[in-house]
């Protein structure tokens, strides 16, 4: 009688390497979905517009996205602890705006990071993606001036800044410039229309995607951080109405 021979399969025990997994938590993952969603209408938001406070409010948050309170008040102490919000006691949760000297130390740190972004473009980015920057503003021109269009000249504008963050292909790059973009970009926007400072910022857009068309890695560099820098300045000068 033939004998049959025996395998021995492995014990999953045995052959599964030791791994440190979590339980999938459903709660947790709608926490970081409302975190994102929040942060990004936040972000959107024009705080710096008016003096007045900008509130949100739990219970209609949590109905606009149709789940439960729980994640929204988990996604708000998330917001809270970067000091994007604060939980007022009886009140709401307000969005929370900076001080003059705040904002410019934030804008300078953005020129530091976006004068680096500058530097990696010319090394990294393929000619294909730089050449995407010159038609952002292709419409502009002596009969379409920035400064008659502000609005489509100021979404172009943060259009620009972002892009060149995204084109160096770095993450630490965008996750440290990502919270400060809130504040940067409000001031932008704010700022823009007024002393013809849109004339001056085309000019300066069209002269940093030259050195970066170039790959002219010092002057790219140098441009891109002059000219928010630029920002910083006339922020320390010119900031009337801005803050409270």
């Amino acid at each position: 009688m033939a004998i049959k021979s025996q395998v021995r399969w492995p014990i999953a025990d045995e052959s599964t390497p030791e791994l440190v997994l979590e339980k999938f938590a459903p709660e947790q993952t709608y926490k970081t979905r409302v975190y994102s969603a929040l942060k990004q209408a936040i972000t959107n938001m024009d705080i710096y517009s008016s003096n007045e406070p900008t509130w949100l409010d739990e219970r209609q948050l949590s109905e606009r996205l149709g789940i439960s309170r729980t994640p929204v008040r988990e996604a708000i102490a998330m917001l809270e602890q970067q000091g994007f919000v604060k939980s007022m006691p009886r009140r709401g949760i307000i969005v929370l705006r900076k001080t003059k000297r705040e904002v410019i130390e934030m804008v300078q740190a953005w020129a530091a990071l976006e004068g680096m972004a500058a530097r990696l473009v010319t090394q990294r980015a393929k000619d294909a993606d730089i050449a995407k920057l010159r038609p952002m503003f292709a419409e502009f021109d002596e009969t379409h001036k920035p400064s008659d269009y502000l609005s489509d000249y100021s979404t172009a504008n943060i259009r620009f800044h972002q892009t060149i963050i995204q084109l160096t292909g770095s993450q630490v790059l965008a996750e440290m410039t990502e919270n400060l973009l809130l504040h940067v970009r409000g001031i932008r926007q704010i700022t823009i229309g007024r002393d013809d400072r849109a004339s001056q910022s085309i000019l300066d857009h069209r002269a940093i995607i030259a050195a970066l068309e170039a790959r002219d890695t010092e002057l790219a560099e140098k441009l891109a951080r002059d000219h928010t820098l630029g920002l910083a300045d006339y922020v320390d000068k010119h900031s009337e109405g801005i803050f409270d």
